[in-house]
């Protein structure tokens, strides 16, 4: 998945995390147009202001007040030209501008080192919380970080020339990221001012779109009708936790996504290929195509088929991929109990055994760039070989597969049919079961249905809780849509993990778990005390039936999960939780609020590929 390398003018842009170096001088390219020039322009004088007002408010010349109206400007200034800065330099934008405000780790040698994050969220979340007033130096220099390295930018912008006809892309991108991070509140951790800075960048995009769209003006026209129209709804006096999500997803965000994709003249760069799990054919953020399941795995399209996923199939039921056949993969991926198990902890092949983990769900699993809870496997391919090598579980060898299968005639003969001479190899066999689990895709539940207008309604109670989902809730800021899980978008091609401090057992006293997640993956670039307790945020999809929950199995009940999250995790019940991720303070949902979220959930519920 690593693309080729080009250069640019004085500027290396790492595509979210894909190492693809992108040259802007191509047929149809041009200097940005000139609202794109303004919008640069005015972004670099509001950090310049800022810069001066933070400075000032260190040494107490102006008051917390207009360090926030600062900020807020700032950042409304940079939401009307992130549809294209967060396309074109999409690491360095999440790097240095407006990255997460979460600490990670850089190698330094063999060794990790913490690093801290900077950007305008990083800043959003300090100058809005109780320490502002404290953290007065530190508010100064990010703030000047930010306008120098925006600065680096901004100076190689204006030399450069843009391949214009990916702008469309970078639109339905921007989309997806004011959905997905906008609305829910990610992209604004302190301020909660996210509804006027996709206001903001909703107007940018219009702005730039009547300016540089030359093509059929009836669907030109459709377009700046919808994007109007999102402007007026996301202009009602309406607060944060009570701004209708679902109203604006299927009203607003998902047709602006499907006209600009019909768009004559528009072009999909061949490099998101190499760089993101999304397919930019798709025509809903909602649709079942809108990843592409090939980009996360070694299978290529063309080598897929009926015929191999059958076999992989075949291959998953049977218990002649374990030591001394007692286990098969379904012995975990119960596909009545959406391919988990129903037990806190699967059992080992040693009787009265458990493996570490809770089994999650292989529906689904696919969307992923690495894989188990403790994220130390990084394909499909690499998970398989865990199991297959434990000890606890299959343990045995792919010497030892490949000799029993060549001994089977009837699997003899269905490895020549699918792959032609000399077939049993270990390769083959891997491409067998990702080819099956692959197909294990869940996105025909009924609220997919709903969005897409497949289903005429949803009960009021799925309605409203979605909307605290997306809202008040929070759950949205970490199970990112349309997966509902850790898979980042817009791009979709890393996966988070968070620090929730679960409990051992929430019936009891609370006593934290001593599970150590990631910092015990055995990779030693991750090694570091940030990832103690952190752990793969799977998908909520299917949750219906997928229980007991988290890692450790040690929930029962969606009820329980939904109180461990309105307590504000293990940090909100009072213990001392390194790093936690989650934040403490209480949700303070009501039963009903509970309930609506339960029923949401549900609505996720699809097992069509278990059948």
């Amino acid at each position: 998945m690593i693309g080729s390398y080009k250069k640019i003018v004085a500027a290396v842009v790492v595509l979210a995390g894909s190492f693809t170096i992108i040259s802007f001088t191509r047929n149809n390219s041009s200097a940005p147009p000139e609202v794109l020039s303004n919008y640069f322009s005015q972004f670099n004088l509001s950090l310049e202001k800022l810069d001066k007002i933070t400075n000032d408010f260190r040494y107490g010349k102006t008051s917390l007040d207009s360090v926030q109206l600062a900020v807020k400007n700032t950042r409304l200034s940079y939401k009307k030209v992130e549809f294209f800065l967060a396309f074109y330099y999409a690491e360095y934008i999440k790097s240095h501008i407006n990255g997460a405000p979460l600490m990670h780790i850089e190698k330094e040698g063999t060794m990790p080192k913490v690093v801290s994050p900077e950007g305008l969220q990083v800043l959003d979340e300090l100058v809005f919380s109780d320490e502002a007033e404290a953290e007065r130096n530190q508010i100064a220099s990010l703030s000047k970080t930010i306008r120098m390295k925006y600065a680096v930018l901004y100076s190689s912008i204006t030399g450069q020339e843009f391949n214009n006809q990916y702008n469309v892309t970078a639109m339905r991108q921007q989309l997806i990221r004011d959905f997905s991070m906008g609305v829910t509140g990610f992209d604004t951790p302190g301020s909660l001012n996210g509804l006027e800075e996709v206001q903001s960048s909703f107007q940018g995009m219009l702005t730039f779109f009547k300016d540089n769209y030359n093509g059929n003006t009836v669907v030109k026209n459709e377009v700046i009708q919808l994007f109007e129209s999102a402007i007026a709804y996301l202009n009602n006096p309406v607060s944060f936790e009570d701004f209708d999500r679902l109203t604006f997803l299927k009203s607003y965000i998902d047709p602006l996504y499907k006209k600009l994709g019909e768009l004559e003249g528009a072009v999909n760069p061949d490099y998101l290929k190499y760089t993101s799990g999304w397919n930019p054919e798709s025509t809903s953020i909602f649709a079942a195509d809108f990843l592409n399941p090939y980009y996360f795995t070694e299978l290529k399209k063309g080598d897929d088929s009926k015929e191999l996923r059958e076999l992989g199939k075949t291959l998953f039921y049977d218990p002649i991929v374990s030591n001394e056949g007692k286990l098969s993969c379904a012995s975990c991926h119960n596909p009545d109990k959406g391919f988990t198990d129903g037990i806190p902890k699967s059992l080992s092949n040693i009787q009265g055994k458990t493996v570490l983990r809770n089994a999650p769900t292989l529906l689904n699993a696919v969307y992923a760039d690495r894989y188990f809870y403790d994220l130390r496997a990084f394909s499909l391919e690499q998970q398989a070989e865990h199991v297959i090598f434990n000890h606890d579980e299959f343990n045995t060898a792919y010497s030892d597969i490949l000799n029993k299968l060549k001994a089977d005639n009837a699997y003899a003969d269905k490895f020549k049919t699918v792959f032609g001479k000399n077939a049993v190899t270990r390769e083959n066999f891997s491409k067998a079961l990702v080819s099956y689990v692959m197909s294990l895709q869940s996105f025909s539940s009924p609220f997919d249905k709903y969005i897409r207008g497949e289903q005429a309604d949803i009960p009021a109670e799925v309605k409203r809780g979605f909307n605290l989902f997306a809202g008040k809730a929070n759950c949205a800021t970490c199970h990112f849509m349309p997966t509902f899980s850790g898979l980042v978008p817009p791009f979709y091609n890393e996966n988070e993990s968070e620090i929730l401090g679960v409990l051992d057992d929430p019936k009891k006293t609370p006593r934290l778990d001593m599970d150590m997640g990631r910092n015990d993956n055995k990779i030693q670039s991750e090694q570091a005390w940030i990832f103690e307790r952190s752990f793969k945020t799977t998908t909520i999809r299917n949750i219906e039936v997928t229980g007991p929950y988290f890692h450790n199995g040690a929930y029962s009940t969606l009820e329980e999960v939904i109180d461990f999250y309105d307590n504000g995790g293990g940090e909100g019940v009072g213990l001392g939780v390194s790093n936690q991720t989650l934040s403490p303070d209480a949700l303070n949902l009501t039963d009903e609020e509970k309930s609506d979220l339960i029923a949401f959930l549900k609505s996720l519920t699809d097992l069509s590929s278990a059948r």
